[in-house]
C-alpha cells in the first residue's frame, strides 16, 4: 500500500512532458515560415512600407505570440473536453463559416467570399470550420468503434459531416479547403478501418463531384483546363502558374540567396500567400524546398506517433486528423506551385499570409500537445 501512495504521487507531482521531439520540429517550422514570410513581404516593402509594417506585425503579433499563447492554453484543456464539447465545438464552426455571407462583414477577394472583417482585422472562419469537423468525426468514430464499418454507423455519418462541411465552402467557393477536410476525414475514416468498398465508393462520388463542379463553375473549370495545358494563355488564366515555375525553376540547386527573389517583386500573384513556396524555392534552391518539405513530413510522422501512442481511440482519430489537415493542405498548396495539381489558392501553413491562420493552426497543436502527455509508457 506504501508503495503504492508513492507511485500515485510521484504521477501527480510529475506530470507528463509534451513530447519533446514535437515541439522542437514545430518551433523550426515556424521559425523558418516566419523568414520565408519575411523574405516574400520585402516585394510589397519596396512599393508600400506602412502596409509592409502592418503586415509584419500582424504574422508576429497575432500569428507567432498569439498562436503562441493558444498553443499553450489548448495544450491545457483536458482531452475529454474536445470529445464532450466535439458537437457544440462543430455546430459553432459551422454557423460562423455563414457570417461572411453577411453584407458589410464578409469580404470578397479574387471572385471568393471566404473572409470576414472587422476594422483592420480579418478572419477566415473556415480555419475553425477544419478542426470542428475533424473533433466531430473522430468522436463519432470513438462512439461506435468497429460499427465505422457498416452503411448505417460509418459510411452515411461520413458522408453527413463531410456535406454540411461542404456546403458552405463550396458557396464561399473554397473548393481547396474543402478538398483538405474531405481529404482528412478520409484518412481517418480509413485508419479507424473503413472497408475498402466504402472507400472507393466515395472517391467515386468524389471524381462525380469534382466533374459536376467542373461544369458548373468557370473558375473551376479555368483552374483544371491550366492544369492539363499550362502552356495556354500565359498572360490569362496560367499566369500564376507560368510565373511560379519560373521561379521555381531559376532557384536551381542552391538558390539565388535570402531576399534575392525577382519574381516577387510584381510578377508573381499573392507572393506572401499561396504562392511563398515558389519564391523560397527561388531564393533556397531545390535543397532548401527539400528540406521545408522534410520538415512537413517529420512534424507529421511525430505527430502520428503520438496519435497511436495513446490508449483512448477519440484521441488516436483526432490527432490523426489534425495532422492530416497540415500534411494534406501543405502537399496541395506545393503540389500546386510546381504544377502537380491545379491550382487552388492554399495558402501553406505555418508559412503564407495570415496572422489569424496561423494562430488557429498553432492553437490545433496544442491539442496535439495536451494529447502527447498522455501516451502510452
Amino acid at each position: 500500500m506504501h508503495s503504492l501512495v508513492n507511485i500515485t504521487m510521484k504521477k501527480i507531482s510529475n506530470p507528463q512532458r509534451p513530447d519533446l521531439i514535437f515541439v522542437v520540429l514545430l518551433g523550426i517550422l515556424v521559425f523558418v515560415g516566419f523568414i520565408i514570410f519575411y523574405s516574400a513581404s520585402l516585394g510589397l516593402g519596396i512599393r508600400a512600407h506602412i502596409e509592409f509594417s502592418k503586415i509584419l506585425f500582424n504574422q508576429l503579433f497575432f500569428g507567432i505570440v498569439g498562436g503562441g499563447i493558444a498553443l499553450w492554453i489548448t495544450s491545457k484543456i483536458p482531452i475529454h473536453f474536445w470529445k464532450d464539447y466535439s458537437l457544440h465545438l462543430f455546430i459553432l464552426a459551422f454557423v460562423f463559416t455563414f457570417v461572411v455571407f453577411i453584407p458589410g462583414v464578409g469580404i470578397e477577394h479574387g471572385g471568393a467570399r471566404r473572409w470576414i472583417g472587422i476594422g483592420s482585422f480579418t478572419l477566415q472562419p473556415a480555419e475553425f470550420l477544419k478542426v470542428g469537423g475533424v473533433l466531430l468525426f473522430a468522436s463519432w468514430i470513438a462512439t461506435v468503434k468497429d460499427k465505422i464499418k457498416t452503411i448505417r454507423l460509418g459510411l452515411f455519418p461520413f458522408l453527413i459531416i463531410l456535406g454540411l462541411v461542404a456546403i458552405p465552402l463550396l458557396l464561399q467557393k473554397d473548393t481547396g479547403t474543402t478538398v483538405v477536410i474531405g481529404g482528412a476525414l478520409l484518412g481517418m475514416y480509413f485508419l479507424a478501418g473503413a472497408q475498402w468498398k466504402h472507400i472507393f465508393f466515395i472517391l467515386a462520388l468524389g471524381v462525380i463531384g469534382i466533374i459536376s463542379l467542373y461544369f458548373i463553375h468557370d473558375y473551376i473549370q479555368s483552374r483544371i483546363d491550366v492544369f492539363l495545358n499550362p502552356g495556354n494563355d500565359p498572360q490569362g488564366a496560367a499566369y500564376q502558374i507560368q510565373q511560379s515555375l519560373i521561379a521555381v525553376g531559376s532557384g536551381g540547386i542552391n538558390g539565388k540567396g535570402f531576399g534575392q527573389s525577382i519574381q516577387k517583386y510584381g510578377f508573381l500573384p499573392e507572393p506572401m500567400g499561396d504562392s511563398i513556396f515558389a519564391v523560397f524555392s527561388e531564393e533556397w534552391g531545390l535543397l532548401g524546398a527539400s528540406v521545408l518539405v522534410i520538415l512537413f513530413i517529420l512534424l507529421t510522422l511525430r505527430g502520428f506517433k503520438i496519435a497511436f501512442s495513446q490508449k483512448n481511440l477519440f484521441v488516436t482519430m483526432m490527432v490523426s486528423g489534425i495532422m492530416l489537415l497540415v500534411i494534406i493542405q501543405s502537399f496541395v498548396n506545393i503540389g500546386a506551385m510546381i504544377g502537380l495539381l491545379p491550382l487552388t489558392g492554399m495558402p501553406l501553413i505555418f508559412v503564407s499570409k495570415g496572422g489569424t491562420a496561423l494562430l488557429i493552426a498553432l492553437a490545433s497543436m496544442g491539442i496535439v500537445l495536451g494529447a502527447s502527455r498522455e501516451m502510452k509508457e
